[in-house]
Parts: structure tokens; sequence; C-alpha cells
């Protein structure tokens, strides 16, 4: 007969291959021993949609029948790992596999959710692991790991440690095939997860294994026992870390003794009664040094003072102040003669300069006085148009602050200052009230 289904459960032995080959329906045992291995050019794959051509045989010791198959070629993908891929695709583009999403576990949490089989070994391997390690409540939600129901009862089990405010979950169950492992692979199973309170740890089948649920929870086990080894930490290790930190604080401890005793010590030496005599003596010394120096700047002060004092006594007696009196006349005497011969000397220069020009012609005389005239005309020119004053008349006006000096700029003047307006014909009094600078 021909058969057509999935591929599940391969297991290679020397002998050939065992598996299992499932449809939506149905599933049969099935076996290809190594002279049909021969006949085919694949390798056979888990999950792998395959056709097979063989008959039915009983396998005797265990009293159940199985497909032997002679032929086999590739028929296309599993159903289940097309379904598989589409749900990964789907959960991944929603961001329930976010490593941002993704929680811390306690270092030392007080109580661990168990959800899995009652009976299985799961909860016993987590268990005996436990004992050896950091102590723990351990808390288990009895659920479904296969079949239909399953993926039901695993949510239920979420929600309910969840609501027991567990500090981790451990979703789990042993190997099997992909199957078996099915409910972990469900929609539901997988967002009850990504919206659990306390962080989950996924420990399904085998190390090689693969589900929804791994890709979703927080950590990923490779086996239940590892899951419980994630979570708990070794004793020894604890009580090797705890004597590394004893030591560490006791040497601190050694330390901040030998600071304070050598602090003490120093305090101690300073308290000493002979030490503080002994600084006495010193600040005494030290002391009459500073007397000593205070005494001898006196003494020159004093001298200073005496000699200034004989200097000044000197210049007031009635001798030195008639030899000075004398020396003062001589010198007005002497400044008033060198000034009359000047002034003599001046008078008899212009004398004869003005006798020189009188001498001249009257006509040199006029043409001199003519050009002094146009000379001084046009200085006169000059200065009246230099004259602020004319400017008055043409309408403008010139601002002087308090003391008289003309403003030539804002920047001379503040809000506030009284300030002078001169007109051509008068002058008014103002004041400031605000200034603005040009940009």
């Amino acid at each position: 007969i021909w058969v057509t289904g999935e591929i599940s459960g391969l297991k290679k032995y020397p002998s050939g291959y065992y598996f299992v080959l499932k449809d939506p329906a149905s599933e049969i045992h099935a076996v290809m021993f190594k002279s049909a291995r021969a006949r085919i050019d694949f390798e056979p794959q888990e999950n792998m949609k395959v056709r097979a051509f063989g008959s039915i045989g009983l396998f005797v010791p265990r009293g159940t029948y199985q497909f032997i198959v002679e032929v086999m070629d590739k028929s296309g993908v599993g159903d289940r790992y097309v379904a598989f891929e589409a749900l990964k695709k789907k959960l991944s583009e929603e961001g329930l596999f976010s490593e941002s999403h993704k929680r811390q576990i306690p270092a030392y949490p007080k109580t661990i959710g168990v959800v899995t089989s009652q009976s299985g070994a799961v909860i016993h391997d987590i268990i005996t692991t436990s004992a050896s390690r950091y102590s723990a409540d351990i808390l288990l939600a009895p659920a479904m790991v296969q079949g239909e129901g399953a993926a039901e009862s695993i949510v239920a089990g979420i929600k309910l440690l969840n609501k027991a405010d567990v500090d981790v979950i451990i979703v789990g169950r042993g190997g099997g095939s992909i199957e078996d492992l099915w409910p972990f692979n469900e929609e539901i199973v997988a967002r009850a997860i990504y919206e659990s309170k306390a962080p989950v740890v996924s420990a399904v089948g085998h190390d090689t294994d693969f589900t929804i649920s791994d890709f979703v929870s927080d950590v990923r086990a490779p086996t239940p026992t590892g899951a419980a080894a994630i979570i708990l930490r070794d004793r020894a290790e604890i009580n090797s870390e705890i004597r590394s930190y004893m030591t560490r604080l006791n040497r601190a401890m050694l330390s901040q003794l030998d600071r304070m005793n050598h602090s003490f010590s120093i305090l101690d030496s300073k308290l000493d009664p002979q030490r503080a005599m002994d600084s006495m003596d010193m600040y005494g010394m030290h002391l009459d040094e500073l007397s000593r120096s205070a005494d001898r700047l006196l003494m020159e002060k004093v001298r200073g003072m005496r000699l200034a004092f004989d200097s000044l006594d000197a210049r007031l007696r009635p001798s030195v102040a008639m030899e000075d009196i004398t020396e003062l006349r001589e010198y007005v005497e002497t400044s008033f003669d060198r000034v009359r011969s000047d002034s003599l000397r001046i008078l008899e220069n212009s004398s004869n300069r003005f006798l020189s020009v009188s001498e001249r012609p009257e006509s040199l005389i006029r043409v001199a006085f003519d050009r002094i005239s146009d000379q001084f005309n046009a200085e006169a020119k000059h200065l009246d148009g230099l004259n602020p004053y004319n400017v008055l008349n043409r309408g403008y006006s010139m601002i002087t602050d308090s003391s008289g000096k003309v403003i030539t700029s804002v920047a001379n003047i503040d809000a506030g200052d009284g300030v002078t307006i001169r007109f051509r014909d008068g002058s008014a009094e103002a004041e400031i009230k605000s200034k603005e600078m040009k940009k």
C-alpha cells in the first residue's frame, strides 16, 4: 500500500529509521530498515511530508502493528511545520519575541510556580534539583501537557500562579514528538506567557526541541532540571560567595581599626601632659621673641622721632630763622634786579624797532596794513562760520548738561537728567524721560 503523511518522532539506529507517519486524523508507527534506506536519495527529517510504499507487519514482542517502508519519496513540508513557522512569524512581527520585553529572573526567589503534569517526571526532577540549591517554596499548578485541551490547561495554570504572586514560573514537560509538544506551540499559550506578571522559564522537551513557548518566554532552559538550576543558585556557590564577602568585610574592619588606632595614638600624644608642657614652653619662647622684636622696633621708632624733633627744633631757633630770612631777602633782591634789567632791555629793543618802522615810507605801511586787515577779515569770517550760535539762526538748537558741557551723543545722558536747550533767542530747561540708541 501507499501511505502519505508527516514524519514525527524520528529516531535513527544502526538497523534503520523508526518514526510515526501522521495526518490530521490518524497516525501509524513505521520503520524503514537499512536495506530500504539505500533505495532513497534523501535523508528523512522530522516534520517532513512523505509518500511511502510498504506493507503492514506485526512487531511480536509488543504485539503492535507497524508500517514497514520499502520505498519513500518527498511530498512536501509537513502541515504542522507550516503552521509552526506561520505562527512564529506572526508573533515575532507583533513583538512577542522582543528582547526589550524579557524580564530578569530574581536572584533569590521565595516562591516558584510550576505548570506541568502532576504525575510526570518534570515536577520530581525540579524538586530533586532544588534540594541542593537555595531554598524556595514550590507551587504546582497541575496541567495537561499533551493532547486535546492541553493548551487551555497550561494557560489556566499560568493565570492561577500569577494570582498566587509567585516570583517566577516554570512551564515545561519532558521530551516527545512534535505532536506531543504541540500544545506549547499554540498561540493562546504564547500570549499567556507574554502577559504573565511573573517572569517565565520555558523548559519543554530536550535541548534540541524548540517551541513557540521557548521564543516568547523570558528564559529558555534546555530541560526542566536545567530550569531549576537556572532559577535557584547552588548552595555551595552561595556559601563560597558569603565566605568571600566575610573575608573582605573582615579585612575592611581590620583596616578601619588600624586607622582608628593610628588616629587615637596621635590624639593621645597630643593630650599627653608632658607634651602639653613642652608645647607651652615652645609657645613661651616664641612669645619672648616677639616681645624682643616689638621692643627693638619701638626703640627704632623713638630714635627716628627724636632725630626729627631735633631737626625741627634747630630750624625754629631765632638765629637759624634770621639766617633763612636773610637768604630769602637776597634771593628776592637778585630776582628783582634781573627782572628789571630784562625789562629795560626789552623796552629798548622795542623803541629801536618802532623808530625803524616810522622811518619807512607811508605806502609800505598802508600795504602792510591792508594785508593785515584782509587776513583779519578772513579769520573773522572763519571764526564766524565756526560759531555754534550762528547755527541756531537756522532753526537748530544746542543741548548742554548741568555743567554747561555740550551733549553730542545719547550715550552721555540718562533718563531723569536735567539739560538746557539753547535756541537763537533764549534757552529752556528740560528733563530726559527716556532714551533710545541707534542699532
